[in-house]
Parts: C-alpha cells; sequence; structure tokens
C-alpha cells in the first residue's frame, strides 16, 4: 500500500492529511496555540471532592476543571505522590526515581476521599482533551511514548504488546529490557519493536528517561497549575504512531517543522530519510495532492459511495447516527439481496473510513439496507472488522440486531473533525445579491491597477477559485499575460480549490506572502 503524509502548515494552525493510494483516510488539525493535547503532563491542584463520583475535579489552567476518577489514580499513585512531595518540599533534592521506596498500591475498590485533599498538588497527564462543554480527562497513570516503547515512571512491570504473536520474540524483547531497565521504571514494548536489537532499544530508553528527568526539575521551579512536560509536535506525534517501511513520501511546506519531521525520521530510520521532502509551490500543498477536493467531497451530512448510493451522518451529544441508502441505484438484477448486500458491503469500506477521517467516537450506530439471510449478514458483519482492522484508535464491534443495526464503540479523545462544506459567497455574504458577475474580472483588473500604480506594490499574488483561474488563463494571450504587460511581470495568479467561485486574495510576494487585504479595500 501506499502510503504518503502531507503535513500543511499556516499560521494559526497545522494540517496533517495522511493518504493511502491516494485516497484521505485520516486528517489531524490542531491550533498553533492550541494547549491541554493528549499526553502532556501537568502539575495540577485539586479543587474539589466528589465522593458520590468517586472522582476528583483539578484546576490545570484550563477554563474548566478537569476530572480525574479513581481508576484512573493507577496502581503505584501513592509512589508517585510520595515522590512529588518529597520533591516540592526539598528542592536540593536530584532527581533520583530509582532509589524511591515503593508505596503500597491503591485497592481497586477505595474512595477518592481517602486519598486526595483539596488544595493537594497532584502529577496527572491528559488522557483526553477537552470536548464540547467538558474539561480535560486526567489520568494520573504517567506514561512517556516513544516509537518503540512507552516508558512509565515508578513501576516495575514489562509488557509486550499483544499485537506481537510470537511467544519468542515476546520472551526475547522482555529479556532485552530487563537487562537495561533502570529500577522503579517500567516499559510497554510496541508492536513496532519486533526485531530491534538491545543497542536501539537502550537508546531510545534513555532518550525517554532523559525526557522525564527534564520534566520532573521543572516541578520544583512551578507553582500548580503548571505544564510539566508537553507532548512532542503533532507531527512527529502522529508519524511515532504510524510511520512504517510503506511510506513513500511525507510533504511538509513549511522549512521549520520539515527540518523536525526529518530530524526524526533520520533518528528511527535512517534509510527513509529521503521520503521527507521540503513542499516548496504556490499552489496550496492540499490542492496539489486533491486533499482539499477530497475533503469537500467526504465532509457534510451526505456522502455519496458509488452508484447512486449515499450515506446520512447525523451527531449528538450521546452518539452518532449513520444511515445507509441505495438512492437512485440501479441494477440489471431484479435480485434485491443481492443489491443491498453489494450496497452495504460498499457502505461498510466508506464508513469505516469515515470514522477514521471525522475521528469520530463515543456509539456509533449504523442502520445498513436490510438483510434476510444469516449468511449475508455475516458477511457484511465480517466486512466491517476487516475494515476497521487498519483503525488504530480503540474500537469494538457488536454484529447486526434483528433490526439491522450494527453498533460501534470507537474510543475518543479528542474532539470530531468538523469540515465546513457549504460556501458563503464573499460577494454577497449570504445577501442573495451581487454585481454582475460578468465583470469580475473588470474589477480584479482596477485591483491589479491600484496596487501597482497607487501602492507601487510590483510583486504580488493573484488566488482566485480554479473556474476564475481558467477563464484568466484562457487563450493564446489571455488575461493573465494582458497584465503582466500592461502592469508588471510579477504579477502571479494561482488557483485556490478552497475558495468560493467569486472569491479572491492579493498576498505581497516580497513581505513573505503578506496579506494585502487592507490595501485591497481601499481600492475602488
Amino acid at each position: 500500500m501506499n502510503n504518503e503524509i502531507v503535513v500543511d502548515v499556516q499560521q494559526s494552525e497545522i494540517s496533517i492529511a495522511l493518504l493511502e493510494n491516494k485516497s484521505l483516510v485520516e486528517l489531524n488539525k490542531e491550533g498553533r496555540n492550541t494547549s491541554f493535547s493528549v499526553g502532556d503532563i501537568i502539575l495540577g491542584r485539586v479543587k474539589k471532592i466528589m465522593p458520590g463520583l468517586n472522582a476528583a475535579f483539578v484546576d490545570v489552567g484550563y477554563e474548566k476543571d478537569a476530572f480525574l476518577h479513581y481508576l484512573d489514580l493507577g496502581n503505584n499513585f501513592q509512589t508517585i505522590n510520595s515522590f512529588v512531595k518529597q520533591f516540592t518540599s526539598d528542592k536540593k533534592k536530584s532527581n533520583l526515581v530509582p532509589k524511591v521506596q515503593q508505596e503500597k498500591e491503591l485497592p481497586k475498590e477505595g474512595s477518592i476521599a481517602d486519598v486526595l485533599t483539596v488544595g493537594q498538588n497532584i502529577l496527572v497527564q491528559i488522557a483526553k482533551e477537552p470536548i464540547s462543554t467538558k474539561g480535560p480527562r486526567l489520568t494520573a497513570e504517567i506514561s512517556i511514548a516513544g516509537r518503540n516503547l512507552v516508558l512509565i515512571p515508578f513501576a516495575e512491570k514489562i509488557s509486550v504488546s499483544q499485537k506481537l504473536k510470537s511467544n519468542e520474540e515476546r520472551g526475547r524483547l522482555k529479556q532485552l529490557l530487563l537487562s537495561v531497565k533502570p529500577k522503579n521504571f517500567g516499559v510497554i514494548v510496541r508492536t513496532v519493536a519486533e526485531g530491534k536489537k538491545v543497542a536501539e532499544l537502550d537508546s531510545e530508553l534513555k532518550v525517554l528517561i532523559k525526557r522525564w528527568d527534564d520534566a520532573v526539575q521543572k516541578i520544583t521551579k512551578s507553582n500548580p497549575p503548571t505544564l510539566i512536560m508537553s507532548e512532542i509536535g503533532r507531527a512527529v506525534s502522529i508519524l511515532r504512531d504510524i510511520f512504517n517501511p510503506d511510506f513513500e513520501s511525507i510533504y511538509i511546506n513549511d522549512k521549520e517543522t520539515y527540518e523536525e519531521i526529518l530530524d526524526y525520521v533520520t533518528l528511527i530510520s535512517p534509510d527513509k530519510k529521503n521520503i521527507v521532502k521540503l513542499y516548496d509551490s504556490e499552489v496550496p500543498i492540499f490542492d496539489n495532492f486533491n486533499i482539499t477536493k477530497q475533503l469537500k467531497s467526504s465532509f457534510g451530512r451526505i456522502v455519496s459511495i458509488k452508484s447512486g448510493a449515499y450515506l446520512v451522518i447525523e451527531h449528538t451529544e450521546a452518539l452518532h447516527v449513520i444511515d445507509v441508502n441505495s438512492g437512485n441505484r440501479t441494477k440489471s438484477s431484479n435480485d434485491q439481496e443481492a443489491n443491498a448486500l453489494e450496497v452495504n458491503l460498499a457502505a461498510a469500506v466508506e464508513i469505516s473510513r469515515q470514522l477514521r477521517l471525522r475521528d469520530m467516537g463515543g456509539i456509533i450506530v449504523i442502520d445498513f439496507i436490510d438483510l434476510q439471510d444469516p449468511a449475508n449478514r455475516q458477511t457484511l458483519y465480517e466486512k466491517m472488522k476487516e475494515c476497521m482492522d487498519s483503525d488504530r484508535t480503540k474500537h469494538k464491534i457488536l454484529p447486526l440486531t434483528k433490526f439491522g443495526l450494527m453498533q460501534i464503540t470507537r474510543q475518543r479523545v479528542r474532539p470530531e473533525i468538523h469540515v465546513d462544506t457549504e460556501e458563503t459567497c464573499p460577494t454577497c455574504n449570504g445577501s442573495g445579491k451581487m454585481q454582475p458577475s460578468i465583470l469580475f474580472a473588470d474589477m480584479l483588473e482596477n485591483k491589479i491597477e491600484c496596487l501597482v500604480n497607487q501602492f507601487k506594490t510590483k510583486k504580488f499574488t493573484l488566488y482566485v477559485h480554479p473556474y476564475v483561474y481558467a477563464f484568466i488563463n484562457n487563450g493564446f494571450f489571455s488575461l493573465k499575460w494582458k497584465w503582466k504587460f500592461k502592469y508588471s511581470f510579477g504579477i502571479h495568479v494561482v488557483p485556490m480549490q478552497k475558495f468560493s467561485f467569486l472569491e479572491y486574495k492579493f498576498t505581497d510576494r516580497t513581505k513573505d506572502n503578506a496579506d494585502l487585504k487592507d490595501l485591497i479595500n481601499t481600492c475602488s
């Protein structure tokens, strides 16, 4: 399978698209100033104990207090809590985790009121980002993820991924880690560690321990709530989890992010560093790889499948509902059961893609077209399980009910991805009335003349809808060349797929593509 990652770095956010055989299957968006990412370690303060919920609310610096349940404290909470108290009370202490005395494990049926008190400082990690009206969800089981290993401070156990089926390899990896692991550190061995040598695992383990040591030093210098350790960059963290030898290309349109990813790939797989490529073109990177068009067609309430069939996707606070419709699909065969099965199998493929693409979590209920034959219902169930095998997020699929409904639960750790596919006319702002479109090219020329003659801007880029771009470039002596000869050869015209029909934008090429909106608004 041909896997590619495309990273679009903008001023306000970073978007990361995963393509499988040129088809968009995952999209991740993160604001440049986003806080409270999954994996962040924070020194918080207990604000409220809720005995009825057996939970506490913790101030982590978010507008809403974060939620911490007793069962998320972890077996080794007493040891971590004792370490934090010692370390904050004596600022001269060095970080000697291996010399920490292990405390008793927490009982599974205990009460949070017996463990925490209001005002207590507590070391926690973000398990779920803020979603809807809820604050972050926390865990006190601290872990630091790497490419091959996950480090767990104040534990001793070595666990190996269940996806590793070879008992011989599982035993080998356990023995390797036992020989290099310091005391009071537990380790989870990830699937990708299969076949790795002790030197590589030891090197990564030391890097993870160094990250922990650096984070702990901040505890003595901080007052809660304080971020102690941030998860690595979003692009790198996604790459860490999904990178495999099948990847053929990683494209990035930002120099700094490119160097960060190149360094990481060089570290984990030196022979694949050439697949990291810096994208340098005026055409938006998502447009160039046909991602924008796929986003427009894949999001929204109605999603087309093929041959007239389509999905209707609805969202509520508690669950997601997906309805499978055959639409105006026609087949020469009169076998209704066969037609229904064919539509359902195609829908299963698209639904599995939609769950990953939108990062839909919680309960998903799918209303497939009714199937009477139990063998066909089992075939559909097996097909859905096969399609979901590539989904890295934890999930569970139940067989079809007698009403033809399939239920899926999928772990939710971040808000669902939303892409608005409807466009408001930038000319009339939704009023339904605008100036004659036949005069649009004349209006653009007036703006160009104003920029060149009045503001002396000779090098700039004009972004327009692809249809308008085709019109401007039409003919042997096109409008674009007329403008160049008449005003400036520094004029560049670039198509932008995400624009609505008469939307446009000017940017100054001499000032790092600075937006010329304020100047344009003064032009008549």
